[in-house]
């Protein structure tokens, strides 16, 4: 009987970078379930992975060498994550920052890139917070409420509330939007926004709090609250009141981030599925011959196979410089959908051991359910495509 080969699962008609792959998989090999299994039960950030990831110089792989990074194009950054999930590992804890600096880096002043930059790549700094969503707002990135006014002695006075700001508690900086211009004197809905760089840390001392949510997931994630916070004016990121244009590529390079993570879950629930299948005999036979466990898996797989196609499209687009917002959306969507669709067949694959926390199973499936709803949720994306690619009236 032919074994399954794991190697099919990739892709040849992107770039392999196969040192990158191979140097993350033996990285991932030091944290087994096990290791991730004590961080859920002690609600704990993975303090060891992330330093070793840093010190590899894995999360400044966007960031250019002339600050301290690698210089290199998003869809490695991709392969990087992708595997790092595809061994059973999480990137959430950490992945915000290959994203986030990218509005730095491309609408920063050169004051900021060289203050912040070359931190962020050694890990001195952390740039993994990300404040947009809202407890009101949702989704409504263009009705938020948290508002940033402007004063007489050159500083801004923030108040409001950030909710699923993960890695907070983790995280020296945050990459803050805000209003800056009440949006009924805007003349677009996305007018008016501001991004803001904020040292968390002295932001603490003036009024930020943070109170962790207690989450399905073990994602570190936290509300933020803004009382009467004064910041610094040189902590603007570039323009004031263009700040949603600003973070619109870091929502896609996100997106793609994400997507590249949700293939490397599939990839993880496939392996695993195929071996359990080929190794767990019951009425004589393994299971896998059986067509009620062999087509479900097969159906999942190939779901996989074309949703990693359009992300690395997606990923290929961003990289071009190309307007790559539609891509990007179908990436995550259609990464997520095959990435549950393969944590399901795994599951029942493996039957009642998978719900038994040694396997790993659970742990992977509970956290590839998120995707089904952040960090954009499939609506939101349907819409998009909707009024943006298709033509059709505006729904929502």
């Amino acid at each position: 009987m032919d074994q399954f080969d794991p190697d099919m699962i990739s892709m040849p008609t992107k770039p392999a970078w196969t040192d990158i792959r191979d140097a993350v998989g033996r990285l991932c090999e030091d944290f087994p379930n096990e290791y991730w299994l004590k961080l859920d039960k002690e609600d704990a950030y993975p303090h060891d992975f992330v330093g070793a990831l840093t010190e590899s110089g894995f999360l400044g792989a966007l960031i250019p060498e002339e600050y301290g990074g690698s210089g290199l194009p998003l869809a490695a950054a991709a392969a990087v994550l992708e595997t790092i999930h595809a061994n059973g590992c999480n990137a959430a804890a950490c992945h915000a920052q290959m994203y986030t600096m990218g509005t730095l880096l491309k609408h920063g002043s050169e004051e900021q890139k060289q203050k912040y930059l070359p931190k962020i790549a050694t890990g001195e700094l952390r740039l993994q917070a990300f404040g947009v969503t809202e407890p009101s707002t949702g989704s409504d990135t263009t009705q938020l409420k948290t508002k940033a006014e402007k004063t007489d002695s050159d500083t801004y006075i923030v108040n409001g509330q950030k909710v699923w700001t993960s890695r907070a508690f983790e995280s020296d900086l945050m990459l803050l939007l805000a209003r800056t211009t009440p949006s009924d004197q805007c003349a677009k809905r996305s007018d008016g926004m501001s991004v803001f760089l904020i040292d968390m840390n002295e932001a603490k001392k003036s009024g930020l709090s943070l109170s962790k949510i207690d989450a399905m997931i073990n994602h570190n994630t936290c509300e933020v609250f803004f009382d009467n916070v004064e910041i610094p004016a040189d902590t603007l990121v570039g323009e004031e009141g263009k700040g949603f244009r600003y973070i619109v590529d870091s929502m896609n390079a996100e997106r793609i981030l994400i997507a590249s993570e949700c293939i490397g879950d599939a990839k993880y629930f496939i392996e695993k599925a195929c071996t359990y299948a080929n190794e767990r005999s019951v009425f004589g036979r393994p299971i896998g011959a059986n067509q009620g466990i062999q087509f479900p898996i097969a159906e999942a797989y190939a779901k996989a196979q074309a949703a990693e196609l359009m992300v690395a499209k997606a990923a290929a687009m961003f990289d071009a410089g190309g307007k790559a917002g539609a891509e990007a959306n179908m990436a995550k969507l259609l990464a997520a959908d095959a990435s549950w669709a393969c944590a399901e067949v795994c599951m029942q694959t493996y039957g009642g051991f998978a719900f038994a926390r040694e396997y790993g199973i659970e742990r992977k499936w509970r956290e590839a359910r998120l995707y089904q709803t952040a960090p954009i949720s499939k609506n939101m994306i349907y819409g998009f495509l909707g009024q943006h690619v298709l033509g059709l009236p505006r729904s929502y």
